[in-house]
């Protein structure tokens, strides 16, 4: 094993996992570019591609450069001696290669590939070609039961000691429709519990774990949500901070930039995180509309019946509703302006969102009816007692109970959109209104974001408020600006 110093390059490759070496280095293991090296820091270890350095100038002899990517995988602080060996290609390639040719992959054999995934065996260019091949030819019935085992395995599992554990899980595609953060206050204020691992935003406005962040720290421990499940029955932190899929984590690394979603990878995806916490009711939502992820009936029943089948192969009592996705749920739509949003309605404020109101109701009750709950969601939430139980969450979580509404901040530019004629909304782009609010910094920009004043077959007057875009930046105000027209429809 060749010993060489670090050197942080201090640049991102976006992804992927490289490292430079100088050339009479990458000679003396036989190396040439985009080749594999093994790099070993104490316990840790990681598979990279290389690129070389042809002189002294950049990365001396003895010296190994690394991008960020590889400098977080490892953990490294400080400069370091790091352990680099070429190494072979792991017999998970050739699995790959089966399923590229569209043939059915054993057990043992996804097995071996989620293995070499976790120890960092398989470069993000061959999970790729694994998401791939999955995208071209889906995943069976069987394959997809072995990769939520498989995930499962090799992941951490809580296990809170309870009878029941209620859930919840939308597959996306519609802006806002932060049920979550409604629902898991409701739930647990009637004394079901609810452990949500939750999602930061990959190609959306805002994730759950975004839009909680405002309010409350959501990185925690595995240790730390055990004593809050024990104590209040309820959280709401980010997955990605605990090892509970973690295989899955590196799944939907490779997934999101080429905006590959396998139907089999993302049902594995789901219920793996569901299995994680020891999930025994989970009701799911699946959003269908034009302009949404599901676009058919027919797409959503098929996934309906995918969700069932395998929620009784794994044990878990699983409800599908297949909800409008005709437009976005609530009002506003980036981290700041939905946090807004669930505080107007846990607060019995006059501004807050009916639809997201009424369909965290609807959700609440059919979880209660799940798991057997004498609970009524409209009276938990009318009488205050759902407000309470999210202050307490938000304590819980390190957050200030005492926010209020109006003191969470927006964006320092504003432009506000009105209605050219006199009409009704006829409809709402989910795909461009998301855009536009990515584009005006959301959700690294938590202050950023779309506020809604009408939404579908809504009346509206020339003249009349349509929607106010927030950015922190003038020049990306610019380019979301002159989209808003091309979000909504009025005729």
């Amino acid at each position: 094993m060749l010993r060489l110093k670090s050197k942080d390059i201090k640049i991102s490759t976006g992804g992927p996992l490289i490292v430079i070496l100088n050339r009479l280095d990458a000679e003396e293991l036989d190396l040439q570019p985009l080749d594999r090296l093994k790099i070993k820091h104490g316990r840790k270890s990681v598979v990279t591609a290389i690129d070389i350095s042809e002189s002294n100038n950049g990365i001396k002899k003895g010296q190994i450069g690394l991008f960020k990517e590889v400098i977080k995988e490892l953990g490294i602080k400080k400069q370091t001696t790091l352990g680099v060996l070429s190494t072979t290609i792991p017999h998970s390639i050739e699995i790959i290669r089966k399923k590229l040719d569209e043939k059915e992959l054993t057990k043992k054999e996804i097995e071996i590939i989620i293995k070499d995934l976790i120890d960092g065996e398989l470069t993000e260019i061959e999970l790729t070609y694994f998401v791939s091949a999955c995208y071209k030819k889906d995943l069976s019935f069987k394959e997809t039961a072995y990769l939520i085992e498989a995930i499962t395995k090799h992941g951490d599992k809580i296990d809170f000691n309870r009878k029941i554990i209620a859930d919840k899980h939308c597959i996306g595609g519609v802006p806002n429709n932060r049920t979550t953060m409604l629902v898991v206050p409701i739930v647990t204020a009637a004394g079901v519990p609810m452990i949500k691992t939750s999602s930061r935003s990959i190609t959306s406005p805002a994730g759950t774990a975004d839009t909680m962040e405002v309010l409350s720290n959501v990185t925690f421990p595995i240790e730390k949500i055990v004593k809050i499940i024990k104590k209040i029955n309820g959280c709401i932190v980010w997955g990605g901070a605990i090892d509970l899929a973690a295989a899955d984590e590196k799944l939907i690394k490779v997934r999101h930039p080429l905006r590959l979603d396998p139907k089999g990878i993302m049902l594995a995806s789901i219920l793996s995180k569901k299995l994680a916490v020891n999930s025994t009711h989970i009701l799911i939502d699946i959003p269908i509309g034009k302009t949404a992820k599901i676009t058919t009936k027919k797409e959503a029943m098929s996934l309906k019946k995918s969700f069932e089948r395998l929620g009784r192969k794994i044990k878990i009592k699983i409800k599908v509703i297949i909800t409008d996705g005709s437009q976005p749920i609530g009002n506003g739509i980036g981290p700041n302006l939905e946090a807004k949003d669930i505080l107007y309605i846990l607060r019995k404020d006059p501004r807050a969102p009916k639809d997201l109101e009424e369909k965290a109701v609807h959700m609440s009750d059919l979880i209660f009816k799940m798991t057997k709950t004498k609970a009524s969601a409209r009276e938990i939430l009318d009488s205050g007692k759902a407000y309470t139980q999210f202050m307490k969450i938000m304590e819980e979580q390190e957050g200030d109970p005492k926010i209020i509404p109006d003191s969470i901040a927006l964006g320092k530019f504003e432009y506000t959109m009105k209605s050219s004629k006199t009409g009704k909304i006829k409809e709402i782009d989910n795909k461009v209104i998301s855009r536009i609010s990515r584009i005006a910094g959301a959700p690294h920009d938590k202050e950023a974001g779309i506020y809604l004043y009408k939404k579908l077959n809504q009346k509206v007057k020339r003249g009349e408020k349509v929607m106010t875009i927030y950015s922190d930046s003038k020049t990306k105000l610019k380019y979301a600006k002159s989209l808003a027209r091309k979000s909504i429809l009025i005729a």
